[in-house]
């Protein structure tokens, strides 16, 4: 009874805080106004600028910005302990998170949709704006390795999840062309989307989980993670060009939706179990984990690079900046797009720690014996004691977080196959929104970076869509442990973390020009800009001074290359950009940027069709 209290007390704190602060956010700091003109109608093309319905944008943005980061992060976490990871996704989702998600998407809205990089450089000056979309073309190099690997992984590990991850496109793709060229009623097409998804969740578990075979004739690029990578990917360069409402925002939207009923679910599971005193925090999981192996990394500064998207992740001012302030129909859906989404990713990844520890500890199987085992017996499982560190990885997380939640679901009568397969679709459908988000985005950033450089090529979406998927790909492709190809991703995990709130950090910088260009206040901005630069780059550090630098690295020599390069490229470049922003500060306060040129004669025409040339 005493952990659901204590989880209600957090869920309310994360529900005033949109009421209070989100509302002083909106009203008073930004002033957003119902009447401002948006991008999605001044440069409306039915491709990348839509206005678009309040809860579908929502559901893109939402489904967008999560991903497995709320996921992953949290279920490492909590092996410091439960209450430092809590924390942080409490303190950070409130006053940095959502307040650098918000600001992101505001500062864009007013600047015709451009991406907060493009924006740096009107605020800052043009340097920053290239030192800016260097960086993100280094992160979104990153995230596309990786979500390429983490989605082929959890597809081999989970075959019931394949069909219902594959099902949805053709369901996005109904969605859209029904409800944008149509104008059917969302309503109905909803339900029936999300109806039949979970169908083939069921069919998924019971009667058709698919395995992908092996190729042998393609050596080790035959392997199923292999194969699931080169379709991925192929996905990815398809999803990236098309119109933005004809698959990216009804597939997010009906992402979204599914993860409504996922949660719910998983909700009334954490009452009936509390209700019942079979969920106890307490008795399961240390408070603080004072019994770290040795080789485990310290709590500062690793807590607050290891949970990013639940707290604060860089990644989402790429999304707000990049897509969602294409796609806003009014200035003040800002509110809930931008500080209400963080907020509930902050409440997802709160859900998480709980499922990881008190739904772990509900009971679990020994992985030898059988012995049905519970409490803290349980979650040593999958949290190694004192010693086993090195043998800590993303199965164990994912494992953690699907078996806590199928201890919950089946409080409320779900079946414990049905419940695992409901839990590890929601993390494979969300991990394949985040990576064809990633594309779009990296594609707008290659183009960005090909204008302000004046470079002949990669200034078409295709050009630029097929440099990121080829990029991402061969960084996937690279053998890392155990000289496997496709685990290239693993080599670069080191360093997401760090890049991931480094580049927070800089959208913070960028937002904080914009306050101080117009005499607005600043302080409750500058505080978490400055933590958010400082606490990623000492571990941005530590992690190149313990697994690169050191004579006791564990990579061979080629890896610790390829992650000093990213490493010590992004360190760099972020302090420059700093420097930068340091040197114009004391002219740049209360003189507004210069206004953006008017539109092309030949753009304000073509604006008047309701739907442009698509």
């Amino acid at each position: 009874m005493l952990t659901l209290i204590f989880a209600l007390f957090i869920f309310l704190l994360l529900f005033l805080a949109y009421f209070t602060y989100g509302s002083w956010l909106s009203k008073r700091l930004f002033g957003l106004n119902a009447h401002a003109n948006v991008p999605s109608q001044e440069l409306r093309d039915d491709i990348d600028f839509v206005p678009t319905p309040l809860s579908i944008v929502f559901g893109h943005h939402f489904t967008s910005i999560a991903g497995t980061g709320p996921i992953v992060g949290p279920a490492l976490a909590v092996y410091w302990g439960w209450l430092p990871a809590l924390v942080w996704i409490v303190v950070g989702s409130i006053f940095i998170g959502a307040v650098h998600d918000l600001g992101s998407l505001v500062i864009s809205l007013r600047n015709r949709g451009q991406t907060i990089g493009d924006i740096a450089g009107r605020l800052i000056n043009p340097r920053a704006k290239i030192l800016f979309l260097a960086i993100l073309f280094l992160a979104l190099t990153i995230v596309l390795a990786i979500f390429g690997m983490v989605i082929a992984n959890i597809f081999n590990l989970y075959p019931s999840s394949v069909l219902s991850s594959w099902i949805i496109l053709p369901l996005a793709v109904g969605f859209g062309l029904y409800t944008h060229r149509f104008h059917g009623n969302a309503l109905f097409v909803t339900i029936l989307s999300v109806s039949v998804l979970y169908l083939c969740v069921y069919l998924g578990v019971y009667h058709f989980p698919i395995v992908m075979p092996s190729i042998p004739a393609m050596g080790s690029f035959g392997s199923p993670v292999m194969i699931w990578t080169f379709i991925l990917l192929g996905y990815c360069a398809v999803a990236s060009v098309l119109p933005v409402w004809i698959l990216l925002q009804p597939r997010d939207y009906i992402n979204s939706q599914q993860l409504f009923v996922a949660l719910g679910l998983v909700f009334v599971g954490l009452i009936v179990s509390g209700l019942t005193n079979q969920l106890d925090l307490f008795a399961t999981t240390p408070m603080l984990n004072t019994s770290l192996p040795a080789d485990a990394p310290p709590l500062w500064p690793f807590l607050f690079i290891t949970v990013a998207c639940g707290a604060c992740s860089g990644f989402h001012c790429l999304v707000s900046s990049g897509t969602s302030s294409k796609q806003l129909a009014k200035e003040t859906d800002a509110k809930i797009v931008g500080y209400g989404s963080m907020l509930l990713e902050g409440g997802l990844a709160v859900i998480v720690i709980l499922l990881c520890t008190a739904g772990v500890g509900m009971g679990i199987s020994h992985s030898q014996t059988g012995e049905l085992l519970t409490g803290s017996a349980a979650w040593q499982q999958f949290y190694p004691p004192a010693g086993a560190y090195a043998q800590f990885g993303f199965k164990q997380q994912l494992n953690a977080f699907i078996q806590g939640g199928s201890n919950i679901l089946f409080v409320i009568g779900i079946d414990k196959p049905l419940g695992a397969g409901l839990i590890a679709v929601l993390v494979a459908t969300f991990a394949a929104t985040t990576m064809d988000s990633a594309t779009r985005l990296q594609r707008y950033v290659i183009q960005e970076l090909a204008a302000s450089l004046r470079l002949p090529v990669f200034r078409g979406k295709y050009d630029a869509t097929l440099l990121a998927v080829c990029l991402g790909g061969v960084v996937a492709m690279l053998p890392a442990p155990g000289n496997v190809p496709g685990t290239g991703g693993l080599i670069l995990w080191p360093l997401f973390g760090a890049t991931n709130q480094l580049l927070a950090g800089l959208a913070l910088v960028v937002i904080v020009f914009y306050l101080r260009r117009r005499n607005l206040p600043l302080w409750l901005i500058a505080i978490p800009t400055i933590f958010m630069l400082v606490i990623p780059g000492w571990g941005m550090v530590e992690l190149l001074r313990k697994d690169v630098l050191s004579t006791e690295s564990l990579y061979p020599v080629w890896q610790q290359n390829v992650l000093l390069g990213f490493g010590a490229g992004i360190l760099i470049l972020q302090f420059w950009m700093i420097v930068e922003a340091g040197l114009l500060w004391g002219r740049v306060k209360g003189i507004v940027e210069s206004p953006l040129p008017p539109l092309p004669k030949t753009m304000t025409s073509s604006l008047s069709s309701p739907l442009g040339d698509a």
